[in-house]
This record gives C-alpha cells, structure tokens and sequence, in this order.
C-alpha cells in the first residue's frame, strides 16, 4: 500500500510566481531562538509536507527578547533577532526557489513601548510632548493630561525612587527622557485617569493613529518594501478592531499592496457576519474552528454536565461590566470625555456607558453600519438600568452618529471591553465544558448537528471561499487535540460528574467552578512521559485563576488559594487517589480523543477557505494558552517521521492526515471549488459528517463513543455520487459501506478514479 507520507517523487518546482491566494498555509513562529535562518533551513520538509504558502509571525523589530513580535518598535527594518533583512532575503530566496508563497503577520494598531529607549516615536513623545512630531501618531488627551503623557509605573509609596539624571528620568530600571511631555504616576492611574489609548489594557502596548495619512506610510514602509520588490504575497492583519476606521484602513493596504490577498483577525461572535465592505479574502478562522468542535460535541449532554446551571450570559455582561468599571474606566472615560455637551453629569454618563459596552452582543460595530448592535444593546442596558433612562437617551444619537468622535472611540472602546471581559475572564470561569471557550465562540452555544454545519459551510463557500480555516494559533486557549480530547467528556457526562467529585475529596480546591476547568485542562494536556507538564500545568493554573480573577489576582495574589490550586496540580503527579481516577478519565477518553482530533483536522483541512496549519500540529498539538502554545517545535521529528514510513510514533495518523490533505488541497485545487454535503444511511448515519467539495469528499466519524455503544457502524452507508471512488488515506476502493471505509482510520478522504 503506498504511503502518502513518504518522500515527494522528484518533480520540477512550482512556477515562482504564486497564486493571488493561497491553497494551503503553514504558520511559523519566528523568534530569535528560532530565526529566518532557521525557518528557511525548513521550507524543504514544508513543501513535502504539502504546503503552499508559509505563514510568518511579526518580522518588524519588537522589544528586546519578544518571543512574539506584536510589541513592535521600529517600522523600518526586520528585526535583527530574527534575522534581519539578510535573513529574511535568504528565507524568502529559498521559499521561491520551492514554490513557496510568503504570508506574512502585521500590526497596525499599537507598538511596544515596554523600553522607551528602544522606540524612537515614544521617546520623542515623552520628551517633547504636543510638540512632538509624533505627537499626532499616538492617541493622546493632551488636555485630560494636561500637557503631559500619564506613564503608571509607580508603585504605591515608592515616589522616593523617581530620580533625574542628566537629560534622563529613572525609576528603577525604566528610564525615560526629562523633558517637558513626562509624567510618572502610579501604576493605579491606568485603571482610569490614563490619557493614551492602549492595546487593550496592556500598559507596554500604545495604540497608534494609522488613519494619519503619514502615520500609515511611515508605519508601513518596510511592508511597503516587501511588496516593491516581490517578497511578500500576502498579510495577516492583527487586531483591526482596535483601529479608528478598519475599512479605510484595509483600502489604504490594498493600495500599499496592490490588492494582495489579506486576512484580518477579526472575531466574529455566533451569527454576525465579516462586513463585505472590507478589502479583506476574511479572517484568521476563529468562526469555522468553533463550529468543527461544536459538530463534535454531543448535544445530549447540554445540562447534564457540571457549571450547566451558570448563567453563561449573566456571566459575560458581569465580567465585561467589571472590565468596563475597573481595567478600561480610563477608555469608557475617554468615550465621555468625546461626547458632546450634555445636560447629565460625568459620572452618570461614565456608568451609561460602561453599561452599554457591557451589554454590547458583539466585539464592535462600524456605523453607519452594524447600529442595529447598538439598538441590542440598548434594549438590555434599559431593561437592566431603568434609572438610566435619561442618560441613555442623552449618550446612544451621538453614540449612533459616524460624525461624533464618541462613536468611533466607544466602538474601539467595546472591543477591548469584549476581551477583556470574555477571552481573559468568563472564559477562565465558565467551566460546563472548556474545549468550547475558545475565541470567537460562545460556551454557552452548545453543540450543532450536521445539517446547521452544512448550511454554514455552503454559506462560506459562496460568500468566503478563500478566508482562513485553522484549529490551533498562537492565541487559542487551548491546542486543537486538547479540546478534542475534553470534547468527549461530552459523550460522558455522568462519569465526568463522578470524577470531578471524586477528585474534589482526594485534591481539593477551593472553588469547585475552578476545580472543573483545572482538572479539564490536566486530562486534555495529560501525554505520558512529558518531562515539561508539571511545570507547563503549573504556569497554566497561575495564568487561569489569575485571569479568573474571582479568587485570586494579578495585582492582588490570595496564597491560599493559589496554593490550594497548585497542590491540586501536584496530586495529578504524586497523590495515588488522583491517579486513580484521572487514569480512570483517560482510559476513557484518549482513543475517542484521538477520533476527534483526526476527525476535526480532515475537516479543517478540506472544508471551503484555505487551511492553516499551526506550527508542529501536523502531529498531537496539545498546547495550552500562551506562552505553551509557541513552544519549541521538533521540526527534525517531523520531518524524519515524513520521510520515512517505517518509524513508529503514536500520531503518525495525524500526520498522514494532515500531509494527504494539504498535498490534495495544493496540487489538485480543481477538487476543491464547490460544496455539497454527503448523507448516509443506517442506524449510525448521526455518526458520521461527509462532503464533496467538487470531486474530493472528506468522511469524518462524530461521537464516537456513542457509536461504539450502538455497535459500530453495521450497514449504514454514504450516499456516494456516480463514479468509482478511492480513499486516498489508505488507498482502498469504496462503495460508500462505512464498516469497511472507516476500518483503519476514523476518517477518509475520496477522490473519485480516472
């Protein structure tokens, strides 16, 4: 039987000149530990791998020791750390040499501002203020501040430390210029008296005015460069939300770029749709990886897990409410401050807004389109706070006018609010079932059965053919194999209930809402033999009760708790009782585990959009959230595990997954232009989800315990089309008879023979 994970055949290379999109991707994380150099020496085992374009991280120069790249300092140049501009010409040199299209990760909206010294922009700010030439780049209230840049470093008490030193302000190991734009305050002042915008609460990161004609050209003149002289194919826009004008923005790029193809990660909550306006091919893949693991989850189990009694929407408005109130008061004090003169004071204003961004159904609009959002929020904050009435009534006409300054910064404003107060906190505390919180997806939407997945995805073929699909990044809360392995806890739920009770008596932890998504989280990252998991669950459970934030803080440690916590961690190592019964949880979990993470990547790999592969996830990705998920990859296994078929490695199936698909999605793009589903007949036909995207059909099994229990797949069969089909995974013919197509693996991919 040939191996289609074996060695290419020779073959000339592709045509250098790539297509205007790409039919696959790959994403790298370059860093100086592993830089251009490093990721060039690698396109070799990405092209046998299948892949088309590779997908760069940011190049621009960062903050000294960035391991990500989106703290840019400079706009000018590669960062040296990663290569620098020798690097990159040796990198992109072999990538066409290959065949290879360039795609490469920007960020618009903020730069790094961590080391002043280290960003020319910044430093001349704080040290000549108004006067500044940059002064109109960053978003600054010059007359909130009066005169001067607010900068919280100050811890409480510690003013004694602020020394001058020549033409330098120091406090401690920060340094900053002494002239007449500076003012250190304390730490405490970000929470609201801050007069600059941010990259949502992150004080090292300052939002920059790109809607400045100037502003975009200096900021882009390397990435102009890139596409002067044919480096680059194509960009990754970070965090268009946080822009004043995403649309404008994205025409001004298309200009810049020549209408280069352009993905913006942007987040879409259930059921809003990316504006067509946008000079965008659509977003990173955040919408389509939420509904592949819901298509997995068995919707039997929607109350009938533990936290099924969390008010999930309740949750979300308290959370984003507390961000609103706490974190971002100095953003929704700005949006105040931009309002027109009104007849209520500061502080009812400040509280109608903030419980308008709370109540906001989505991350932002873009008036005049998207208002109807605002009326959704408007109904909720009325129905929550009568005795706002008024208030409303003054704020939402300048709220809905585009003309106001207010409604472009309460718009900017709403999408921190949304991340802030979802991604980095109810995510953390909503526990029923944790593959589902997930960017761009709502836990408290379950599950969707096969034909809600079909209509979606014949949507997306028609409207959004070549937009992202992907199932881990660097920002997923957990890796793509980890929410495939929580998933089947779905299929479970009982057993689940009784584990988790059982572990709360032998390990306990203090709060049992917690207690859910720690232990969650230790069975889906759960791999024998894995030196680093102590340490990794340990950063894990710090980085998750701190985000939480309900027991214990960042700014504000409860050791007992914590302790508590970390304890619990330890007995999955050390404690017998734990053992047991997570041993028991795995027996149960980790074959079904599996089916779903094949299951899951076929159908990432060739439903419509062009597909991502996040670095190293061709085999197990079982990453939890940042920093785990950029971990060094072993690229020498992968490589070595392609090129020979006779080494053993418990995911070599994944990999053949994973190389069938992206090769098939490259070279034989023709089977991938239309989209229709494939249904099936038989007791099991719930089973198993099928399409045919124009000549290629993908075959994935769901639920497969609950298929096991019905006794497999008897006679239940596909409804094929006309013609004599081949599973090219196993390379065996098919009649559509599932007992015998889904014998060796729990997925298939067809090609129908010449």
């Amino acid at each position: 039987m040939p191996d289609p994970t074996g060695p290419m055949s020779p073959q000339d290379p592709p045509s250098p000149q790539s297509p205007k999109s790409p039919r696959n991707t790959y994403r790298l994380q370059v860093r100086e530990s592993f830089d251009l150099h490093e990721a060039a020496g690698r396109l070799t085992y990405l092209r046998d791998l299948g892949v088309d374009w590779v997908y760069l991280s940011p190049l621009l120069e960062a903050e000294p020791g960035s391991d990500h790249g989106y703290d840019v300092v400079r706009h000018d140049r590669i960062d040296p750390a990663r290569g620098g501009r020798e690097g990159f010409d040796v990198f992109v040199t072999e990538a066409r040499r290959l065949g290879l299209g360039v795609l490469v990760d920007i960020v618009p909206n903020h730069v790094g501002i961590a080391t002043p010294s280290t960003n020319a922009w910044w430093w001349d700010l704080l040290d000549r203020g108004q006067e500044s030439r940059y002064a109109e780049a960053f978003d600054v209230d010059w007359a909130f501040g009066e005169g001067r840049v607010r900068v919280p470093v100050v811890g409480d008490g510690d003013e004694g430390s602020i020394e001058r030193s020549g033409d330098e302000v120091r406090y401690h190991d920060h340094r900053f210029p002494a002239g007449d734009g500076y003012e250190l305050v304390s730490w405490r002042a970000a929470d609201d008296r801050l007069n600059w915008r941010r990259f949502f609460a992150v004080n090292t990161l300052a939002g920059i005015r790109v809607e400045e004609p100037w502003v975009f050209d200096e900021s882009h003149v390397e990435i102009a460069r890139w596409f002067a002289e044919g480096l680059v194919d194509g960009l990754r826009v970070d965090h268009p939300d946080g822009l004043r004008a995403p649309e404008a923005y994205l025409r001004d790029l298309a200009g810049l770029t020549g209408g280069a193809y352009v993905l913006v990660e942007k987040i879409l909550e259930p059921g809003e749709d990316l504006p067509t306006s946008w000079a965008t091919a659509g977003t990173t893949g955040y919408d389509v990886l939420g509904l592949v693991d819901r298509l997995l989850t068995d919707p039997a189990a929607e109350h009938a897990l533990p936290g099924s009694d969390v008010d999930y929407v309740e949750m979300v408005h308290d959370t984003k409410r507390a961000a609103a109130d706490g974190i971002l008061s100095s953003e929704v004090r700005r949006v105040v401050r931009e309002l027109p003169t009104l007849e209520v004071t500061d502080d009812v204003l400040v509280d109608a807004v903030a419980e308008l961004v709370a109540c906001f159904p989505v991350y932002r609009s873009y008036a005049p389109d998207g208002l109807a959002f605002l009326d959704t929020a408007l109904a909720d904050a009325q129905r929550r706070r009568p005795d706002l009435a008024a208030a409303f009534d003054a704020v939402v006409p300048a709220l809905r006018d585009p003309g106001q300054p207010a409604a472009a910064r309460f718009e900017q404003t709403s999408g921190a609010v949304m991340a802030k107060g979802v991604e980095d906190c109810a995510f953390y505390r909503y526990n029923r079932l944790t593959s589902l919180n997930e960017v761009g997806g709502d836990p408290g939407h379950f599950s969707v059965d096969v034909d809600e997945f079909h209509g979606a995805m014949a949507r997306r073929q028609s409207d959004w053919p070549t937009s992202m699909t992907t199932l881990s990044t660097h920002d997923t809360k957990r890796g793509e194999d980890v929410r495939a392995r929580i998933t089947v806890l779905s299929e479970v739920p009982q057993q689940w209930t009784e584990a988790l009770t059982r572990l709360q008596a032998v390990a306990p932890v203090p709060s049992e809402a917690f207690a859910s998504l720690l232990w969650q989280a230790v069975l889906g990252a759960w791999e024998p033999g894995d030196a680093d998991l102590r340490p990794r669950l340990h950063a894990y459970a710090e980085k998750a009760m701190r985000e939480a934030g309900d027991h214990t803080t960042w700014t504000a440690p409860d050791e007992g708790f914590e302790s508590a916590v970390h304890a619990a961690v330890d007995a999955a190592f050390d404690d017998a009782g734990a053992r047991a019964v997570l041993d028991g949880l795995l027996d149960t979990v980790v074959a079904p585990g599996w089916s779903n993470a094949l299951a899951a990547k076929l159908l990432a790999l060739t439903m419509p959009g062009v597909p991502d592969v996040y670095q190293g996830s061709e085999l197990w990705e079982q990453s939890l959230v940042d920093p785990d998920n950029r971990r060094t990859v072993d690229f020498d296994l992968r490589a070595a595990l392609l090129a020979d078929a006779s080494l053993d490695h418990p995911a070599r199936a994944k990999l053949l997954v994973t190389a069938t698909g992206l090769r098939l999605r490259r070279d034989r793009p023709e089977l991938f232009t239309t989209y229709a589903g494939v249904g099936a007949d038989g007791d099991s036909a719930a089973h198993v989800v099928a399409f045919d995207r124009g000549g290629a059909i993908a075959v994935a099994t769901r639920l497969p315990l609950g298929l096991a229990a019905r006794g497999g797949w008897g006679d239940t069969t596909l409804r094929l089309p006309p013609g004599a089909w081949r599973d090219v995974l196993t390379d065996w013919p098919t009649d559509g008879a599932l007992a015998g197509l889904l014998t060796t693996y729990p997925v298939a991919l067809l090609v129908k023979e010449d």
